[in-house]
């Protein structure tokens, strides 16, 4: 493609001004891309972190509900006084230009155990305080794996590009620069040449 510009100084100026612009959009890019790197690592590193507890939580939350169970039959009309909980809210936060989610949980104003002491012991209570333990930990890996979704898209479509510049457009422009430039030379010679005849010529 080079060789369909025309070699003129305009067209010169012109490609080193893309190749310059292309060189620079390429390092915003990369940098991009490591930074977007960095933050869906700490992401996942927090989501191993999040996962760990959840399972040792959800191991201990019935390993208690099974004593309840066992101590006070089970437990389906008790489990009827646990509130419904819809105090999710989403928002955003922005990381290089990518919008990453933000999961608000407000629980509901009453915090204490739903369900009256005579009817429970101790073993109901510790379980029950696992589970929401469990819930609040799970919308907070929702939250981070979502993010690390959302991320490993935007890397994909930033590498992407920071590919196309440095394979093909740098390329294409350093081209394009040194055609114009060769035949830039190659004229200025020719009309060396044609003034050293004219001036022979002349004498």
């Amino acid at each position: 493609m080079a060789n369909l510009v025309a070699a003129t100084k305009g067209n010169l100026m012109a490609a080193k001004k893309s190749y310059d612009l292309s060189k620079l959009g390429f390092e915003l890019l990369d940098r991009k891309r490591n930074i977007l790197v960095r933050e869906m690592m700490t992401l996942i590193e927090r989501a191993e972190e999040i996962q760990n507890t959840i399972d040792e939580t959800y191991s201990k939350a019935f390993t208690m509900l099974r004593k309840a169970n066992i101590a006070l039959g089970v437990c389906n009309e008790l489990s009827q006084a646990v509130p419904v909980e819809d105090g999710l809210n989403l928002s955003f936060r922005s990381v290089m230009g990518v919008e990453i989610p933000i999961i608000n949980f407000k629980e509901n104003i009453y915090s204490g155990v739903p369900f009256g002491l005579y009817d429970s012991n101790s073993d109901l209570d510790k379980a029950y305080s696992c589970f929401r333990e469990v819930r609040r930990l799970t919308v907070n890996l929702a939250e981070v794996e979502t993010s690390v979704y959302v991320l490993a898209n935007a890397i994909k479509k930033t590498q992407k590009r920071a590919n196309a510049l440095k394979n093909i457009m740098i390329p294409k422009f350093e081209s394009t620069i040194k055609s114009i430039t060769d035949a830039l030379e190659e004229k200025e010679r020719e009309e060396f040449s044609r003034l050293k005849v004219i001036k022979k010529s002349k004498e």
